[in-house]
């Protein structure tokens, strides 16, 4: 079955990078595009950053633009996103996210806490 295990997640000062991980498993992932979401309290799921099958394509939200950076290693079956100049508006639990065959998979997710 498909999963997908995030981790990297943890308190950093404003400012302050975090890397985070996600081991994907159980559907072709080489073959796959990847997204990050994340979710802060009392706020709707969004989609934070996408990359193709192939790494060469990738797209950002907004607000991350120029601060995230998602990459993946199709070798190890593992998406990344490295997070710098991190806000306190960046506060969530994010979520690694895949289609396959139809349906949508997200993992148990990360806390990333950014204090002031």
């Amino acid at each position: 079955q498909v999963q997908l295990v995030e981790s990297g997640g943890g308190l950093v000062q404003a400012g302050g990078s975090k890397r985070l991980s996600c081991a994907a498993s159980g559907f072709p992932f080489t073959r796959n595009a990847m997204n990050w979401y994340r979710q802060a309290p009392e706020k709707e799921r969004e989609l934070v950053a996408y990359i193709s099958s192939t790494g060469v394509i990738t797209k950002y939200v907004d607000s991350v633009k120029g601060r995230f950076t998602i990459s993946r290693d199709n070798a190890k079956n593992t998406v990344y996103l490295q997070m710098d100049s991190l806000k306190p508006e960046d506060t969530a639990v994010y979520y690694c996210g895949a289609r396959y065959l139809y349906s949508d998979y997200w993992g148990q997710g990360t806390q990333v806490t950014v204090s002031s």
